[in-house]
């Protein structure tokens, strides 16, 4: 056998791997693809230059040894590359095993998710066993039945490649070698393939059917350590100056700030609500919890806490992260391109936060979490960012309710309650997070609290949620005994929602979170404009009742400068929502226009100006990270 049948036998055994996976992700997604009214088969061509992308690119190593390796070494390099396929070929096997679950949960081929929590085994791997046995069991199963028969059949397969004379072989190098480059490349045009050819369609799922796991992870992880410098690039040029006049403009923000050095969105708010009494700020975020469980059944006690609260009918997330809801609503900045704020190097000290705010007004401030703070980098974020105090999974003593994430909901209730009457004792104003972490897979809760949902699994989404809801009633009756209530404003909000999925580019309604505020002297309504994270955090300091200077990018919604706007990160599309008329933009494709009717977008013409909004907000906040402007 030559050199060039050995590697195509290998190329077509990858190619294949890479169909069947295809093919099953298709069969599982036909009823929504069905749906989608594009040109679906095109899927497959699409996927095998995605595929022959990859397989190109791992057939580099074996032809450099091939070509240029000496007979003499001919058993070394032997058990080298029948290691190499064995490794290659499994790691394919099992990442489109995984690819099925991964999509079910996120409704995205693997991306830099898949790898980025690796860093935190212990909660990673607790969720992983505890929800996903039969899928990991299935991949093990594949991957030793064929780990066994592939070093049964190879066994000194590439032995015989040697006999050919080594001039021969050296030479072969360079027809083969621009094969295997035409494949890598994938394109004779300027710039090469890359994963955004994959999007040949206005269907988002499917082009995600066409995508190439193992490629849309590598590609994932290349593009993130770059991500940067170079991630706002991907979307457009605009000049900053334009950029920050359009963000102003949009923002409701004075066009006479945009000219500040310091932070060009920084401003005195003045206040609504004067007092003389400093009053204390609790932000309760609530991981994971979509509007759409919002009901009776499932949340009966934020209902009646809706009855006398501030309640945001129309709020959407920043993003679909812990970390975006977290930048939203302790800083009040939306999400920029690449990595969230809170993991990102810049923005490890001097970043606005609240906390950075209230500490010169004489606050005690505080993050609680029941898991371990270092997850996603939180506890160096907000120790750097002015929190005083973390109070952590190791701070509770004989805790209620141990999960994989942490302690329960109620563990952090009752461990807040307690701090809070004695910073009130000792007449120190404070403004504290609470992060929840029970509605979150494997959706772990104590027994003995609610009544299980009718039909649902015990440890079910719905379920968590609905334990998540009785820790807020809890939390709430327990605190209106407590002094310290009647001088505390109360905001409980979603990070995102619990899973975003959807046919859009950007699926919106799955960005439609609950928010309410509440405390002494907030009268009861319903505030049904569209409103976003940040101006969820404004609103809240201005209850606070004092004028504060702050670049927070949205407005308490009792100023006349709030508009009725939004921006929505969904991997790496952006939607820029002003009232229902919606910019969707995407890296290395044209920007899009839709209507948002019926809860999903309808193509419509080109809204040429919203469509630079949203590219100049991507530019802006890049700009506004990397020259630490916040």
């Amino acid at each position: 056998m030559t050199i060039f049948k050995k590697l195509l036998s290998y190329y077509l055994l990858m190619i294949f791997i890479f169909f069947v996976g295809r093919v099953v992700l298709f069969t599982l997604y036909l009823d929504r693809i069905l749906l989608s009214d594009v040109n679906y088969y095109l899927s497959f061509v699409y996927g095998l230059k995605m595929d022959t992308m990859l397989a190109s690119a791992l057939l580099v190593i074996p032809l450099l040894l091939l070509s240029f390796t000496p007979k003499i070494m001919a058993t070394i390099i032997d058990k080298v590359l029948r290691i190499y396929f064995l490794v290659v070929l499994g790691l394919i096997i099992y990442i489109e095993n995984a690819t099925i679950p991964f999509f079910a949960q996120y409704d995205v081929r693997p991306n830099y998710k898949f790898v980025e929590y690796l860093e935190y085994p212990k909660e990673v791997f607790g969720m992983i066993l505890a929800d996903y046995k039969l899928s990991l069991l299935i991949a093990f199963v594949m991957l030793g039945f064929f780990s066994i028969l592939y070093w049964r059949k190879s066994k000194e397969s590439f032995v015989s490649l040697f006999e050919i004379i080594y001039w021969k072989r050296a030479l072969l190098f360079l027809p083969i070698g621009i094969l295997l480059f035409i494949g890598i490349r994938s394109s004779f045009g300027h710039r090469p393939a890359n994963i955004s050819d994959a999007l040949y369609s206005s269907s988002r799922i499917v082009n995600e059917v066409t995508k190439n796991s193992f490629y849309s992870i590598a590609y994932a992880i290349y593009a993130n350590k770059s991500y940067e410098t170079t991630a706002v690039k991907h979307y457009g040029k605009i000049d900053i100056n334009e950029a920050l006049k359009r963000v102003s403009d949009r923002l409701g923000i004075s066009e006479n700030n945009i000219t500040s050095q310091k932070s060009p969105f920084l401003r005195v708010n003045k206040t609504h609500f004067p007092s003389t009494k400093k009053k204390n700020l609790v932000i309760f975020l609530q991981e994971s919890l979509g509007y759409q469980f919002i009901s009776p059944e499932i949340t009966p006690e934020i209902l009646k806490l809706k009855k006398e609260s501030l309640w945001f009918d129309k709020l959407y997330s920043n993003g679909t992260r812990s970390v975006r809801g977290i930048a939203g609503m302790a800083s009040g900045i939306l999400a920029i391109p690449g990595k969230g704020v809170v993991k990102r190097n810049k923005s490890q000290n001097n970043f606005f936060s609240f906390a950075s705010l209230l500490n010169a007004k004489g606050y005690h401030t505080g993050f609680y979490y029941g898991g371990e703070s270092r997850f996603d980098n939180m506890r160096s974020w907000f120790l750097g960012n002015g929190f005083n105090e973390i109070i952590e999974q190791k701070d509770y003593t004989n805790p209620k309710f141990v999960a994989t994430w942490g302690v329960s909901d109620e563990d952090l209730a009752d461990k807040a309650n307690q701090r809070f009457s004695e910073l009130h004792k000792e007449g120190t104003p404070f403004a504290v997070m609470l992060f929840s972490s029970s509605n979150h897979s494997p959706f772990e809760y104590p027994d003995g609290r609610i009544e299980p949902i009718e039909g649902e699994a015990k440890y079910s989404l719905k379920n968590a949620i609905k334990y998540a809801d009785y820790t807020i009633g809890k939390f709430f009756e327990d605190a209106k005994k407590l002094d310290y209530y009647k001088d505390t404003v109360f905001v409980v909000v979603a990070d995102h929602n619990v899973r975003v999925y959807g046919d859009d580019a950007v699926p919106i309604d799955m960005f439609h979170i609950p928010a309410f505020i509440i405390g002494e002297g907030i009268q009861g309504e319903v505030y049904s404009k569209l409103a976003s994270q940040p101006d969820i955090l404004a609103t809240a300091l201005d209850y606070l009742g004092e004028d504060f200077t702050v670049p927070i990018l949205g407005h308490s919604i009792w100023s006349d400068a709030k508009k009725e706007i939004n921006l929505m990160q969904f991997n790496e599309n952006y939607a820029l929502r002003v009232g229902n008329s919606v910019a969707v933009i995407k890296p290395n494709q044209p920007a899009q226009t839709f209507l948002y009717q019926d809860k999903r977008l309808v193509p419509t013409a080109h809204n040429r100006e919203l469509e630079k909004d949203a590219l100049a907000f991507v530019v802006t906040l890049n700009h506004l990270y990397s020259k630490q402007l916040f």
